[in-house]
């Protein structure tokens, strides 16, 4: 990490529940947590926001996995592409969510998960670029501006977790890594 944060022996409060919760549920705080902590004001709101989405998701928690793995891997970040892959293993296979990493449209998904995940890459890649003819092409495939808005939302905040924890470098932790060595080449990216 290049920031300081709060350790959980230093937490309090507030951040020692969320600590807390997290130790509870994953046993261990990951850094993805502690980097908001160089401002501690923030590590509630960014949350509980997180929870929101994914809770609430319209299309399931196995989609908005995919739509973070797809995201991670375009933004491009190490930390995200790692974790994400490591918790969409354990819902669909390794084999799968490796398909889905180096070529979604050619992984065995459903049509609509194409389609949504091809919304979620340009998103990410350039969003200036989506237009009526991408939402018309999403809502063809059966999703509703419900759906498409989840999406967006999914992306976007994926676009700006990945990328504050990259600057201020969090770094996936060993037990998500993968035990092959070219399948964790292929998640990293830059020089982590």
């Amino acid at each position: 990490m290049f920031v300081r944060t709060i350790e959980p022996s230093e937490a309090e409060g507030e951040i020692a529940s969320i600590y807390d919760d997290e130790m509870a549920s994953m046993g261990r705080v990951m850094e993805a947590t502690r980097c908001w902590t160089a401002r501690p004001d923030m590590l509630a709101p960014v949350e509980h926001l997180l929870h929101q989405i994914r809770d609430g998701f319209s299309l399931g928690l196995v989609n908005f996995r995919l739509i973070t793995l797809v995201a991670a891997k375009h933004v491009p970040s190490s930390y995200c592409s790692h974790v994400y892959f490591k918790a969409l293993s354990g819902m669909i296979g390794r084999e799968q969510a490796l398909a889905v990493h180096r070529d979604y449209r050619n992984a065995g998904l459903t049509e609509q998960q194409v389609a949504m995940l091809a919304y979620a890459e340009q998103i990410t890649v350039d969003a200036s670029r989506i237009d009526q003819d991408m939402i018309d092409s999403l809502r063809s495939v059966g999703l509703t501006d419900l759906n498409i808005a989840d999406i967006a939302l999914a992306a976007s905040f994926r676009n700006f977790l990945s990328r504050y924890f990259d600057a201020v470098g969090a770094r996936a932790e060993s037990e998500f890594l993968d035990d092959d060595s070219i399948v964790r080449k292929e998640l990293s990216v830059g020089d982590r």
